[in-house]
């Protein structure tokens, strides 16, 4: 099977959940047979520089990439205030992309294209044109929610307004372009859901992120201290917004209540917020050169996000290394963990802070939740049988009358 996945972002260096979502499905989809080959857009705010093939990115046929300049522009936005487009999307718009994809599917035949996110879909009527391939929309969360989610956080009124004006936007292109691909794959059965709910007609699957497990079992650090770690992507505004909020709010109670504890946070592309993440015990460390390493090294982490959506890649990656996670009932939206048993939800600085003191108090409590924890990972979120449940269904659609017109 041949298979084009096009990407809004360079999945690499695998640092945040998008990347390792989609170089851990493309890898697995090789193992299983398949030729993938990778179109992505090198944008100016997540560019990435390399001489050769990183290791990681190996198993792709090909690799295409285009520049792209996507950089929020205070004259762009303002335009942008006095048309229907919906500036979240229009800022992937790329005429070289599109000259780039044209030219590959001039000289290539796919079988399935996947669309990694919502933002690739302007160029569905182009792959119509080229190609017969099956159109195949991987959604790693419904970007709307997120949106609607952030405004509603945000108290300064301008500002929200104007979030409102673009999260509505955004929600319009949406739902018009909601049937526009032939299948669509979501990352748990909750999105998939919530999708249908809007409108959503064609087939679906959902099937979860998967993990390479063999590469965190093997990773385990039995002497990770009792400190609390956060890791996250800080340009990606739900994570600062949880890890300012968990800082400005909870570390008080946490010295106050428990003081031996530290928090670590370890974050990349948001130079500015280093120094409104320093303080009395809380230690800001930038860009780690590995995140695997820099979980290993504390006993618990913290996800407390309150306007995210979609799968919380890093809650599965601390689960697989044994760690504790303690996290908002958002930030556990679309795993089917439960509470107590497999990790700790936290929805305000005294639940947090109560969680704990439980977990660092009480042994055996911490020992089902590591040892639970890993089980419920290697139980649902395997890559490599994710994979071939996905790569079924497209043999399936493939051998279907539909598909053979």
């Amino acid at each position: 099977m041949r298979i084009l996945q096009l990407c809004k972002k360079f999945p690499y260096p695998l640092l945040d959940g998008e990347s390792i979502a989609i170089s851990y499905l493309s890898k697995a989809m090789n193992r299983l047979g398949c030729e993938v080959t990778l179109l992505a857009m090198n944008t100016s705010k997540h560019r990435v520089t390399y001489d050769d093939t990183p290791e990681s990115l190996q198993h792709y046929k090909a690799i295409y990439s285009t520049e792209v300049d996507n950089q929020v522009k205070v004259w762009g936005a303002f335009k942008n205030l006095f048309s229907s487009d919906s500036y979240h999307i229009s800022r992937f718009e790329s005429k070289e992309f599109e000259a780039q994809l044209i030219s590959l599917l001039e000289k290539e035949t796919f079988d399935i294209i996947q669309l990694e996110t919502l933002y690739l879909t302007p160029y569905i009527p182009i792959i119509r044109k080229y190609s017969k391939a099956l159109i195949c929309m991987r959604a790693h969360n419904i970007e709307s929610e997120i949106w609607q989610r952030i405004t509603k956080n945000t108290s300064f009124l301008p500002k929200k307004v104007y979030l409102n004006h673009l999260t509505e936007k955004l929600k319009t292109y949406e739902l018009n372009h909601l049937n526009d691909y032939d299948y669509l794959v979501t990352v748990s059965d909750r999105d998939l859901k919530q999708f249908k709910k809007l409108g959503y007609k064609n087939g679906a699957l959902a099937s979860p992120i998967g993990l390479e497990l063999n590469g965190y079992n093997n990773a385990i650090n039995p002497f990770a201290t009792k400190d609390i770690c956060f890791i996250g992507s800080l340009d990606w505004r739900p994570n600062l917004e949880g890890i300012s909020w968990f800082v400005d709010n909870v570390m008080p109670l946490v010295r106050e209540f428990v003081p031996p504890v530290h928090l670590h946070i370890a974050g990349r592309n948001n130079p500015e917020a280093a120094s409104k993440l320093k303080g009395e015990q809380v230690h800001f460390h930038g860009e780690v050169p590995s995140a695997i390493d820099f979980i290993n090294d504390h006993k618990i982490m913290v996800v407390p996000l309150f306007s995210g959506s979609g799968t919380r890649v890093k809650i599965l990656e601390g689960l697989a290394l044994g760690k504790i996670i303690v996290t908002t009932t958002v930030g556990l939206e679309g795993i089917e963990a439960e509470h107590k048993k497999h990790v700790m939800i936290a929805d305000t600085p005294e639940d947090f802070v109560s969680a704990i003191k439980e977990i660092l108090s009480d042994e055996d409590l911490s020992g089902r939740l590591i040892a639970n924890g890993k089980a419920f990972v290697k139980k649902y979120y395997d890559n490599l049988e994710n994979a071939k449940v996905l790569i079924a269904k497209y043999k399936e659609i493939q051998k279907s009358p539909a598909y053979q017109k």
